[in-house]
């Protein structure tokens, strides 16, 4: 069970991930094997596999492992410009054929990848170095860009401090952003939102930590690390196409120790059940591996130096929930989404209200109750659609959930933003239609439920948006009805 903290730190990515808090484990290519991932998603964070150039057994396998493990939803990280195509292929026919949650996309943008996977009904993130990738990525259909800045660990895109590119990238795409790069504490987290990031991608944090698949070597060299001891090189490179530079800890073959790294002699320096390691590849210690580790690529981001313990990877997570909410000044105690919140105090705003209510206008306290009761639904929306959409199978009823989905996940957002606005606090609760609904065990009718959920919401706006002064806010619950009405349609369609 994740810790009580975890309530208190959530953004609207968390109700289009289906996790509590904004701590993404990043795919770490054989470092974030289903252990770990398990683990971060059971504890509230959102875990991807790194599954780069495996065999599709092996992704089989792992995604069989994480779901025996927990049921919650989780994601791969697959890199197309470092596998071969009709590897490639056959990764995306496993994935797509799992009906994994997400996929995470890293180096060269492929549309046609991100089309594919959105039509399986997939969501599709794709990491970035810069704004112009951002946009191209978002232009291509990608429904969430991470914003990767040169501080972080392994194959860095960018050139791009992360406190310049999110700020930048968050003002151009009109889509959720999350933060990477040297993110490994509290303290990373609390900047990246306060950057307009919605949460942070961790790297590093959480390949030292005891269900990380690296090896305890590369684990006890990061926790060894001083501040300023990465660097970024493009040594290790065999196994990747030229230009693809990496951050690393400095050892014997940053320090130029072992030669020119591309001359065309293949040195064998370790194994991997039978696989060789070489010299200069990108291929990093892992549990399974014998060798000269010393050697090897020790990925990791310049906030390895903050980094003193290995604990499990829930324990790294509550101690980065904690100590971001001791730096946004929210009380562990205080309760789930509490914040500091600015009181409506001056009578000028107190009188402008009392004429609101006389004129038949909704007041803030009536807004705000009908407000947050409307977040709880769309909070049980999201989660009734997106648990309904893995057990769907595959097909057009599929990618109609997960577009429900977003779409519930969209307004919870806006809703948010709105009690805000009003200098209240958002309700942190699922609504009890999430039980009841996810009760009924036929599809079919389950969806039907669904459908007749949406329909005690869109009678809600409708009695609620002429009473609605702001102009904003009315404009908003306005398109919510009109997008409602329509999924009702379609819902109501398949459903037949």
């Amino acid at each position: 069970m994740p810790s009580p903290l975890i309530a208190t730190i959530r953004t609207p990515i968390c109700d289009l991930l289906g996790c509590d808090v904004p701590i993404v484990l990043a795919g770490m290519g054989g470092v974030a094997r289903s252990e770990l991932v398990a683990a971060v998603t059971t504890a509230g964070g959102f875990g991807f596999l790194g599954m780069v150039r495996e065999a599709p057994d092996l992704i089989r396998s792992e995604i069989a492992r994480v779901r025996a493990a927990t049921t919650r939803g989780f994601g791969v990280n697959l890199i197309p410009a470092a596998t071969d195509p009709d590897l490639l292929e056959a990764e995306l026919d496993a994935v797509i054929a799992e009906r994994v949650a997400a996929v995470m996309l890293f180096w060269d943008l492929r549309p046609d990848i991100v089309r594919r996977l959105r039509d399986s009904g997939c969501l599709v993130l794709c990491q970035v170095g810069s704004v112009q990738e951002a946009e191209a990525a978002a232009a291509a259909g990608a429904h969430i860009v991470i914003a990767q800045g040169f501080e972080a660990g392994g194959h860095v895109r960018g050139t791009t401090n992360l406190a310049d590119l999110v700020p930048d990238i968050v003002a151009r795409v009109d889509m959720p952003v999350l933060a990477a790069g040297g993110i490994v504490d509290g303290i990373g987290l609390a900047a990246a939102l306060g950057w307009g990031a919605q949460g942070a991608v961790v790297g590093t944090g959480f390949l030292a930590t005891r269900e990380s698949f690296a090896h305890d070597y590369h684990k006890n060299r990061v926790v060894e690390a001083k501040l300023g001891e990465t660097i970024h090189t493009e040594a290790f490179h065999v196994n990747w196409p030229r230009g693809a530079p990496v951050r690393v800890l400095c050892n014997s073959v940053t320090r130029g120790e072992h030669g020119n790294p591309f001359c065309a002699e293949r040195q064998i320096i370790g194994q991997e059940q039978g696989r060789p390691i070489y010299l200069f590849s990108t291929d990093s210690p892992l549990r399974d591996m014998t060798g000269d580790f010393e050697a090897m690529a020790l990925y990791a981001g310049q906030g390895a130096g903050r980094i003193t313990s290995i604990p499990s990877a829930a324990e790294r997570l509550n101690a980065i929930v904690g100590e971001a909410m001791r730096v946004l000044g929210i009380a562990e105690d205080a309760g789930p989404d509490d914040e500091p919140v600015a009181k409506f105090s001056s009578p000028a705003c107190s009188m402008h209200e009392a004429s609101d209510v006389y004129m038949g206008y909704a007041g803030k306290d009536e807004l705000t109750t009908f407000l947050n009761e409307l977040i709880e639904a769309e909070r049980a929306g999201a989660r009734v659609t997106l648990e309904s959409a893995r057990a769907a199978g595959t097909g057009p009823l599929v990618e109609l959930l997960r577009t429900v989905q977003r779409d519930e996940a969209r307004w919870c957002a806006m809703l948010v933003r709105h009690v805000k606005a009003l200098g209240e606090r958002p309700s942190p609760e699922t609504g009890a239609f999430y039980g009841k609904a996810m009760a009924v065990a036929d599809l079919r009718e389950r969806i039907a439920f669904l459908n007749r959920g949406q329909g005690w919401v869109v009678r809600k706006l409708r009695e609620m948006a002429p009473r609605v002064r702001d102009s904003g806010l009315h404009a908003d619950l306005c398109e919510m009805l009109r997008s409602h009405e329509i999924n009702i349609e379609l819902l109501n369609a398949v459903g037949k």
